[in-house]
């Protein structure tokens, strides 16, 4: 795995005075399943909103510390808070991804389960 390239492509974000930042913690291939996992905590900045986008993954998520607004097309808008989960499958479009402090970070562990080679993060327009 290119880790700055991932991790650039995982943080599609509007301005905002600081930026997210991504810790890869884990990327193993998972044998006999033409697959690869891989794991990082993701610090959202305070007041920090993401740009639509999916991923190549089924991804699961948990959050840290600090709480996060977010939405996938046709779903309802959640507020995961610390110890909250939730999933995303490889043909969600994420619409709303931004921290719910305009003074707290966010952070979450994020698990990715993706084909090998395949890009993690494809921005939507």
């Amino acid at each position: 795995m290119k880790k700055h390239i991932f991790a650039c492509a995982l943080i599609a974000t509007t301005g905002t005075a600081e930026a997210s930042s991504v810790k890869p913690l884990l990327t193993h291939d998972l044998p006999g399943l033409g697959k690869d996992g891989q794991m990082m905590t993701v610090t959202l900045a305070p007041g920090e909103v993401g740009m639509p986008h999916r991923h190549n993954a089924n991804v699961f998520v948990y959050m840290l510390s600090g709480a996060m607004e977010t939405q996938v097309k046709g779903g309802q808008l959640m507020t995961v808070h610390a110890g909250d989960t939730f999933y995303e499958s490889p043909t969600d479009i994420h619409v709303v991804s931004r921290n719910a402090s305009k003074t707290e970070p966010a952070v979450f562990i994020a698990f990715f389960v993706k084909d090998k080679g395949a890009p993690v993060t494809v921005p939507m327009k």
